[in-house]
């Protein structure tokens, strides 16, 4: 039975991965940030753990705590992240760090110390969460669009780096496009949060935004699309440096291949 490791599992498509995956046969350690999320996984039969990805020590004793349960990790699925919107003039860098700090540090924390634990066993793969998002930019999205271009960084430096050293252990990434979740609500909440609406050049297009309730847009999927594709991962004898997830990413990825930069700006103005 294969041992799944996933982070970022309080709702959306962590909890819905977790969930599927245990439904099929896995043994699966689903993590939250939350203390009453991780009641309600273990509840729900889970060995579930609290986690905080932006704390070394936290993970480092969760990950002790799974191996001597389990004795392995078969796979991680690098999930947990947020989105802070916001236009760029926006953005103060106290609040790109906190983006950062979960989105690309937690992540990158949590990669490293699962690797070795791979290494060791001469055997894994890490699913690293990026997005349409990390492939092209959308405006007011600065802050999240840098730190999935990160996540896409690391991961492919990180595939280059095992290759050369012929490690067993498999790296690569998920571009999802939109999905139905909580994601954009907690991303409103950010905005509220962080931003000087009051204040900005762009006080209209926010207050647009907080007062729409369109709950989804063309080309959605939902937690359970990714979750097929988590497992379509897990059984795959050759797994691919990268999975498109949603019509919108293959869309957006194949015109970033094809067009011009200032082509490609005209088409992602209007988005």
């Amino acid at each position: 039975m294969k041992t799944i490791f996933i982070t970022g599992c309080s709702s959306g498509i962590g909890r819905e991965t977790a969930y599927y995956l245990k439904s099929k046969g896995y043994r699966v350690f689903p993590t939250a940030r939350k203390i009453e999320d991780v009641e309600l996984l273990k509840n729900d039969g889970f060995e579930a753990f609290l986690l905080d990805v932006r704390d070394s020590d936290n993970i480092k004793q969760v990950l002790e705590d799974v191996l001597e349960l389990s004795g392995k990790i078969d796979i991680l699925f690098n999930n947990a992240g947020f989105g802070q919107p916001g236009a760029l003039e926006d953005i103060t860098t106290p609040i790109l760090k906190e983006q950062f700090e979960t989105n690309v540090f937690g992540l990158h924390e949590i990669m490293i110390q699962v690797l070795k634990i791979m290494q060791n066993q001469n055997s894994g793969t890490i699913i690293n969460h990026s997005s349409v998002l990390g492939l092209v930019s959308l405006r007011l999205r600065g802050a999240y669009n840098a730190s999935k271009y990160a996540v896409e960084g690391l991961s492919d430096t990180l595939r280059l780096e095992l290759k050369e050293s012929n490690s067993k252990v498999n790296i690569t990434v998920l571009n999802t496009g939109p999905v139905k979740s909580e994601f954009r609500n907690n991303a409103k909440n950010m905005v509220i949060k962080n931003i000087d609406i009051e204040n900005s050049n762009f006080r209209e297009v926010y207050k647009k935004s907080l007062a729409s309730t369109k709950s989804d847009v063309p080309f959605s999927l939902t937690p359970i699309d990714v979750a097929k594709v988590v497992e379509k991962i897990i059984v795959a004898k050759v797994i691919k440096p990268r999975y498109y997830i949603t019509k919108a990413t293959y869309i957006l990825g194949f015109a970033k291949r094809i067009l011009s930069t200032a082509l490609l700006d005209k088409i992602l103005i209007k988005i």
